[in-house]
């Protein structure tokens, strides 16, 4: 049987590119479409690399919070870098392929960012939990050695977990349907186009599952239910706003997050389908990393200072 099947895969031809199944071939749409990918992938790009330069450049946000902010903003880019250039490419030129190697990049990037958004937000709802919660001791338990060491553990984890994931695609061969049901290569469209056995794939995807989305979900309702305990303390109406104010942008961007990431990865199989999977996905590859910027930008008081100075020139 082994023999067997190594002679059917010796005269297999190896999937060299994938076709992306993305959305409709008419020629109004695909305007449509590229005028909306190319607006928000120019936002997206334009407000994570002015949070960037703003904490960079203002000493008054040389804080945890924004340091965090910084490496929000670079997965952020990332992510949508990771997905948007070939949509735009694809949709200008009326073509749907993908080489492999691009495929296999996609899959590296968009699956990094995404892990590793999902990282940060637990150790962002961990910050606000200890300036909220610990205020007395924030200096010492957020320290810039405990940060860095925090920042360091997300991106390293990440890049752990997607190294085995991808490493895992690698040996799979491709040898028959090479269409995949949506507008970017992710790791389960692709496994189901594999001639190999998927199981370890799957066992492992199941795994960083459970891990990226309910093992850091739990810490951070954990940490927002404390969160809400001590603002609920706080006597003075004022003093309950200043303290909201402070984590209302995290808040906001953890749920919309959440909520379609879950949809797009945890949701059951019964319920999905290929149109809303594609909504989904446009959710959180384009449209999550354009609103952060304007969220944290419009609802935070230091950051519209700082950009008011950088855009005057003031020191």
């Amino acid at each position: 049987k082994y023999t067997l099947n190594r002679m059917l895969l010796n005269n297999w031809t190896q999937v060299t590119e994938f076709i992306l199944q993305g959305f409709s071939d008419t020629f109004p749409l695909r305007i449509l479409l590229f005028s909306t990918f190319f607006s928000l992938y120019t936002a997206a790009l334009t407000g994570n690399t002015m949070i960037i330069v703003l904490v960079i450049r203002s000493s008054t946000l040389h804080t945890p919070m924004y340091f965090f902010l910084v490496n929000l903003s670079i997965l952020d880019i990332m992510c949508t870098t990771s997905v948007l250039p070939k949509v735009l490419e694809n949709l200008f030129s009326g073509k749907k392929t993908i080489s492999y190697g691009g495929c296999m990049a996609q899959v590296w990037f968009l699956s990094w960012s995404v892990c590793g958004e999902l990282l940060l937000f637990t150790v962002m709802a961990y910050d606000r939990y200890v300036a909220i919660c610990h205020p007395l001791h924030y200096s010492t338990m957020m320290s810039k050695k405990i940060c860095v060491l925090l920042a360091f553990g997300v991106w390293s984890i990440t890049g752990l977990n997607i190294s085995i994931n991808t490493g895992l695609i690698f040996r799979l061969s491709f040898c028959g349907p090479n269409v995949v049901d949506q507008f970017f290569c992710e790791i389960p469209p692709v496994l189901l186009l594999s001639c190999t056995s998927t199981y370890l794939n799957n066992i492992v995807t199941v795994f960083t599952d459970v891990f990226f989305s309910f093992l850091n979900f739990v810490p951070t309702i954990v940490s927002y239910g404390f969160i809400i305990s001590s603002i609920l303390k706080i006597q003075t109406r004022e003093g309950k706003k200043r303290a909201f104010s402070t984590c209302s942008s995290h808040l906001i961007v953890v749920t919309m997050y959440y909520c379609t990431v879950f949809y797009a990865y945890i949701s059951p199989i019964s319920s999905y389908s290929p149109e809303s999977g594609k909504l989904v996905a446009v959710l959180y590859t384009a449209v999550s990393p354009t609103l952060n910027p304007l969220i944290y930008t419009l609802r935070n008081k230091d950051v519209r200072e700082a950009l008011r100075k950088v855009l005057l020139f003031r020191k």
